[in-house]
């Protein structure tokens, strides 16, 4: 399994503000539908439909996560059509969706999550390492650090979106 050692903060100025300014240089954007299939307090399933706005191609994933917090194990893999549609439909969850904007800041990348179903917008960064990520100092606009705060999980919002039939 690979190690995904990320930070998350809770965007504090419009990416396309940060874009205009030269602070960022956006380099692809993605629609993002995903559906969790199993949660638990430490592990997750999941099904995303990943569109490339650049080129309108469509990809599917399916993927594995264990832990929480800053480091987790993460297992990622493609999938066809037929089985991301057959895994969604056996459900009926609604997807959480949101747009991705992949961009370079300071000569690293960050990638910004807009949300279409909540008002949240995040900016994430992966590390090497545990050390490079603890000794990371943030600017002013990535605003506050949200990496070990559950109720910003995308698992967390994704529960919230689907109400009562997540509790049955």
């Amino acid at each position: 399994m690979a190690l995904e050692i990320e930070k998350k903060f809770l965007l504090a100025v419009e990416p396309a503000v940060l874009i205009k300014e030269g602070v960022l240089s956006a380099h692809k954007e993605q629609l993002i539908e995903q559906t969790y299939l199993a949660i638990d307090e430490t592990q997750e399933l999941r099904v995303r439909r990943i569109q490339e706005l650049g080129n309108g191609e469509v990809t599917y994933t399916h993927t594995f996560k264990n832990g929480n917090g800053l480091v987790r194990e993460e297992v990622e893999y493609e999938i066809t059509a037929g089985i991301y549609e057959q895994m969604v439909n056996a459900f009926g969850f609604l997807p959480l969706t949101k747009k991705r904007i992949t961009a370079v800041w300071n000569g690293r990348v960050v990638e910004i999550d807009i949300y279409d179903q909540l008002e949240l917008s995040v900016v994430e960064v992966e590390f090497s390492s545990v050390d490079e990520a603890n000794a990371f100092q943030a600017p002013d606009w990535f605003g506050e650090d949200i990496s070990s705060q559950k109720q910003y999980s995308n698992k967390t919002v994704w529960k919230q979106l689907q109400g009562e039939k997540w509790q049955r």
